[in-house]
């Protein structure tokens, strides 16, 4: 039973709430322009780009992946947001390639490929970009929702409503105040957000203890806990990724550059970036921690996630290997007639069962009123990152999938209303998505190799735009299908029953990693084969 409090937990909620929804709703009366709507009329200072970057890269998905690698990886399971952080951190000193993207005065990337490459570059860059990020964010609720029924204590048969709610309360703000609302309600969830992790994980490590946490993670995970090229989960390809990951997304994932081009000038950026850098590695350990201490309580037990009816209904012999499984696989060992007899929803259960551990033993960790801060950070953390991200794949399809077609400029009255229109579809499709789609494997390898599908080609073209003169549209037009093509595939070869073992076969990494490599080759052969104008 979860110690969740209706009267006393969720009046702290509903407080909370009420702020939120009150501060973005107000802030409708400052949008006037489409700049105000997407960029915030570019008047972003330094200390409100820092609350808003880091609300926005930490949300419940954030905390449910980085958990999930904490349970099942131990504390190298962190590795992406060092890797991120670094990053972050080498670009924000440098200015490499930031410095001419906030000089250039775009609103999205596409808007900047344009002016280098051409319309139809630029067209395609956003239908790349939205196809990646809307596949990556279609599950962010629906976990968003998995997280809240299981520390709530409630059924899962709750997740429809519970996803309702979510996006009803994100969506109204977003599309009602735009960028505007999204930076200030960022800062006030940043404030309850840091309070929530800072609470929950002093009492962890009072109560449970890091010389246990340690323990835990050398018992489990032995050397491969602590150094992920000792992991045989992990290893080069996995580091090697995550090194490609980190400087892609920093240069080209939309909530990050839209930060970029919101700030007063390009000196603010850069700053923006140095200053949150360390958060992104806090935003993979302190979860991390919590799944951690989850394997410590808990430890491997995915048939508690099933009803008495649903365990009933297996047959003994699965029944043990499930119980007797490696950690985070509880169908790795069953053959094609046992799986078989497994029914889906029931597979399902089972193999979210790593990633439901953290939120489970959250359930009856926290007290009474530290429940209710805990949930507040959640939704503060969850509402930031999905309001975001809803507004970012928005002015992509706005700016630079519809924009093209346009005949000059339309009234900002217009196009805000586009936008909004735009925003609230977006919204129907995380619904729908969330509801229809089951994620394959460990959900950050998911949603990396989703990002890959635009990170990969945006960035090899964003670098090209910056410093290779011989850089042209034929080059960029390969980059762009070469870096889409291998995540698709994979993705869409694990939906195949009759490919899905030719998928296997291969890790999401090696398949991300394949896509920056099309994609920069695509980017060479390509510019290198288009002849050169004849001079006069």
């Amino acid at each position: 039973m979860s110690s969740f409090s209706w009267s006393i937990d969720g009046s702290i909620i509903g407080l909370y709430l009420l702020l939120t929804m009150a501060a973005g709703v107000w802030l409708r009366k400052r949008v006037r322009r489409v700049e105000d709507f997407l960029v915030a009329g570019r008047e972003m200072n330094l200390h409100l780009g820092i609350a808003s970057l880091a609300a926005t890269e930490f949300g419940v998905i954030t905390c449910m992946y980085a958990a999930q690698g904490g349970y099942t990886q131990g504390f190298a399971g962190a590795l992406p947001g060092i890797c991120q952080a670094a990053a972050m951190f080498a670009i924000g000193i440098s200015g490499f390639c930031v410095n001419r993207l906030r000089d250039s005065g775009v609103m999205t990337l596409p808007e900047l490929f344009e002016k280098r490459f051409g319309r139809f570059v630029r067209w395609l860059s956003g239908v790349v970009i939205v196809m990646g990020g809307l596949l990556n964010m279609g599950v962010f609720l629906k976990i968003g929702g998995q997280f809240l029924c299981m520390v709530t204590g409630l059924d899962l048969g709750h997740l429809v409503l519970i996803m309702t709610l979510l996006l009803i309360m994100v969506a109204v703000y977003t599309i009602l105040g735009g960028m505007l609302s999204v930076l200030v309600t960022d800062f006030l969830q940043f404030v309850v957000m840091s309070l929530g992790l800072l609470v929950v994980t002093i009492m962890i490590l009072s109560q449970v203890g890091w010389e246990r946490l340690v323990e835990t993670v050398e018992k489990h995970h032995g050397a491969g806990g602590f150094a992920p090229w000792a992991n045989p989960d992990t290893g080069w390809s996995f580091i090697v990724f995550q090194m490609l990951m980190g400087v892609a997304a920093t240069l080209t994932w939309q909530t990050v550059v839209s930060r970029l081009l919101a700030a007063k000038d390009a000196r603010t950026g850069r700053r923006v970036f140095t200053r949150t850098s360390f958060f992104f590695v806090c935003r993979w350990m302190i979860p991390g921690l919590w799944g951690i201490a989850a394997l410590a309580v808990i430890g491997w037990k995915p048939l508690e996630f099933l009803s008495s009816d649903e365990r009933a209904a297996l047959p003994a012999a699965i029944v043990q290997k499930v119980e007797a499984s490696e950690l985070g696989k509880p169908l790795a060992t069953l053959d094609e007639t046992e799986l078989a007899a497994v029914p889906t929803a029931v597979q399902s259960k089972l193999n979210d069962a790593a990633l439901n551990t953290m939120p489970k033993f959250l359930s009856t960790f926290l007290p009474v009123g530290l429940m209710g801060l805990l949930i507040a950070a959640m939704l503060a953390a969850d509402m930031s990152t999905d309001a975001s991200y809803m507004l970012s794949w928005g002015s992509v399809i706005y700016n630079d999938i519809l924009a093209p077609f346009q005949r000059g400029a339309w009234p900002h009255a217009r196009a805000i209303r586009w936008n909004r229109c735009i925003i609230a579809l977006i919204s129907v499709y995380l619904f729908t998505f969330g509801l229809l789609y089951e994620i394959q494997g460990n959900v950050w390898a998911y949603l990396a190799l989703t990002g890959s599908i635009y990170l990969s080609s945006m960035s090899v073209l964003l670098i090209a735009c910056c410093y290779w003169k011989r850089a042209n549209n034929w080059g960029a037009l390969a980059a762009i299908v070469c870096g889409a093509i291998v995540p698709v595939l994979h993705l869409s070869f694990e939906k195949i029953p009759s490919l899905a073992s030719m998928a296997a076969g291969i890790t999401k990494e090696q398949a991300g990693i394949a896509a920056f490599v099309a994609s920069a080759l695509g980017m060479i052969v390509g510019s290198l084969l288009k002849p050169r104008p004849q001079s006069a």
